[in-house]
């Protein structure tokens, strides 16, 4: 059966050894962690473990054994708070309007165009996709893949697009950087297409896409 099913023999006769948990050694982690005024991480505690203790080492731990229990019971180092990097927030805060509101049916054709990118893993390499979607009939109308999540992406997108785009009426996206530069701007204005946006942090407003 295993040899039909690609399986390895083992798994068959394998059985769940029941986890055992070491109270004495996680009370000690706590105790530590919190004795260092929630400063030290896996490093300085594994230090702190194992010192003397009337000539005997107190606990031989791994600092992976260690990160578990602070995983376990959410202790996380101040240390690495304070120096967490911030990322740069590239939303796009123009001013403009949600003018579907999450109306996705009953459009005519070309009248109204989504747009969104996602990406997935081709050759052990991962690429991005971006889709431009007729809302009507639900129809992918352009699309690109490419190394980079940018605007490019979305202008190759554009350029592959078999159908007239003065048709369209009203070009729906979200708030993403790769939606809001001069390349896209000029995509827009050589159309006449009016620009429309959701809602910040609001990733049903385009759902459909």
């Amino acid at each position: 059966m295993c040899k039909a099913l690609g399986l390895p023999r083992s798994s068959y006769y394998y059985k769940e050894v029941e986890k055992t948990v070491d109270t004495e050694l996680e009370n000690a982690v706590i105790h530590e962690f919190y004795l260092s005024r929630q400063n030290y991480g896996t490093r300085k505690l594994k230090r702190q473990l194992s010192r003397s203790q009337n000539g005997h080492c107190r606990f031989r731990v791994s600092r992976r054994k260690i990160g578990e229990i602070m995983r376990k019971y959410s202790l996380v180092s101040k240390y690495t708070l304070k120096h967490r990097k911030k990322h740069k927030n590239d939303v796009n805060n123009d001013p403009i309007p949600n003018e579907i509101q999450r109306k996705f049916d009953d459009w005519k054709p070309l009248e109204v165009v989504v747009s969104d990118l996602t990406y997935l893993k081709c050759a052990g390499r991962w690429h991005y996709l971006c889709l431009l979607l007729d809302l009507h009939g639900r129809k992918i109308i352009g699309s690109a893949v490419g190394r980079h999540k940018d605007a490019k992406l979305v202008r190759t997108a554009f350029y592959g697009v078999q159908s007239d785009l003065r048709k369209v009426k009203i070009f729906h996206t979200d708030r993403g950087s790769e939606f809001k530069n001069q390349v896209i701007d000029e995509i827009i204005e050589a159309f006449g297409i009016t620009r429309s946006l959701s809602a910040k942090g609001s990733p049903i407003d385009n759902a459909v896409a």
